[in-house]
């Protein structure tokens, strides 16, 4: 098996390239590997797919310690595979995706492979959804973002366990901490954390303005209640076919905000 090339992208942060690219995925997952200058051992973050070529390069990399960002498959599938190549424990949000360790607790500080990486509880594309700070990483450090912000384009909120009133709060918490690097799972790095982040509320909170446009017209033109699908026709009216179900779901999770918010 030939092992693949990690592109290094900062002085403590490498990944691998996962062979899974899609709408969703853009060119693939990356899996990352973190380790301080000289250290001999590696965290994992986000296996990616049960992929053997994939795995196999991850697990020459003397792996210490497996993390995971969230639950989707595309992060949480080689989790077994990586466990039994490397004998390293592997820890989440979720207690179904840790093996031989505990759960990961918002706020905590994890010390290994000579590096610090603090946890965030970042919940709001999924309910499980973490993002892991290096602090120690060049100036402002850097923030592994999984599936919170992504390289290109925009994340969805998986709803119903993703919620918008979710994200808007990681959002801001992600905005309260460093200017950081973002290194996301899927696309390339990002040069400033705080200038993604705004850009990201920005364009949730047009959306949501589009969505109670679409209510307003389509409350105006019939007397049912409009349907998610109905809703996405006018907000999404050029959305590739792919990634037709993922605007839905994120239109569910916004109409939702809304409910809440005007039963508040």
């Amino acid at each position: 098996m030939i092992k693949q090339q990690a592109t290094v992208v900062t002085e403590q942060a490498s990944y691998y390239l996962a062979p899974n690219p899609g709408p969703m995925s853009l060119e693939g997952t990356n899996s990352w590997i973190l380790r301080a200058p000289g250290s001999e051992h590696a965290v994992i973050v986000d296996p990616g797919p049960d992929d053997a070529g994939h795995l196999g390069s991850l697990a020459a990399e003397s792996v210490e310690l497996i993390l995971v960002t969230h639950r989707h498959h595309d992060h949480t599938e080689g989790i077994d595979t990586l466990h039994r190549l490397t004998g390293a424990p592997v820890r989440a949000a979720l207690p179904e995706h840790c093996r031989e360790a505990g759960v990961l607790v918002d706020g905590e500080e994890i010390h290994a492979a000579g590096l610090r990486l603090r946890v965030l509880a970042t919940p709001g594309h999924t309910s499980d959804s973490l993002c892991f700070l290096l602090p120690d990483d060049g100036e402002n450090g850097s923030m592994l973002t999984g599936d919170t912000i992504l390289g290109r384009g925009t994340t969805i909120l998986d709803a119903p366990d993703g919620t918008l009133g979710g994200y808007l709060s990681s959002l801001d918490k992600l905005e309260a901490g460093p200017d950081a690097l973002v290194l996301p799972a899927h696309g390339p790095m990002l040069g400033s954390l705080h200038g993604i982040v705004r850009e990201y509320r920005a364009h949730r909170l047009e959306r949501l303005a589009q969505i109670r446009s679409a209510l307003a017209q389509i409350r105006a033109d019939s007397a049912v209640e409009p349907t998610i699908a109905q809703v996405t026709d006018v907000v999404y009216a050029d959305v590739d076919p792919r990634v037709r179900r993922a605007a839905e779901i994120s239109v569910a999770a916004q109409l939702h905000y809304l409910m809440e918010s005007e039963a508040s």
